[in-house]
């Protein structure tokens, strides 16, 4: 099957995925766009599992302040300077930030929730939770899907959350 430049192009700018990958896909998937889709995804899932016990010592802080009410801080991760300096990894770093000011939650992943605490994970941590701009997906699918477009790993190391007026006495 012959498959046109104007469809490779649509679909990396669907999947954001390189061209290369999307002509693949379709010639797999004899041109549909759904099913090419979903090999890209998968393809993505495979390279998010290959990255994951590499080391991620770079990256940057990103502060996000609502209002001047509520501010949040988070440190992501990424293997070298040139993906956190990618305006994906960025934008990556702010939604996770306003995340935080949003949903207020606890703990970075379900493995840090200690197993004394009775609490609800898809609440209490961050990666679990749904992504506020698109609930059909959690912080965990956003992290992985920018693992898949820069190929590097990447890790929500920390946050800090803010509100006016709140203290914590611990």
């Amino acid at each position: 099957m012959q498959i046109s430049t104007a469809d490779v192009k649509t679909l990396r700018e669907q999947t954001g995925a390189g061209i290369m990958d999307c002509k693949k896909a379709l010639v797999e998937t004899n041109g549909d766009f759904d099913k090419a889709t979903r090999v890209i995804k998968e393809k993505g899932l495979e390279t998010v599992n290959k990255r994951a016990s590499r080391p991620a010592s770079d990256g940057l802080i990103e502060v996000y302040v609502h209002n001047g009410r509520i501010g949040a801080m988070v440190e992501v991760n990424c293997e070298t300077d040139f993906v956190a300096k990618t305006d994906q990894f960025k934008v990556l770093a702010r939604n996770i930030a306003m995340q935080v000011a949003a949903m207020c939650p606890t703990y970075v992943s379900d493995s840090d929730i200690p197993d004394d605490q009775d609490v609800d994970s898809k609440q209490a941590s961050l990666l679990a939770q749904a992504f506020i701009k698109d609930e059909s997906i959690t912080i965990q699918d956003l992290v992985n899907d920018v693992i898949a477009k820069v190929g590097e790993n990447i890790i929500v190391k920390r946050f800090a959350r803010y509100e006016l007026g709140c203290w914590d006495d611990d």
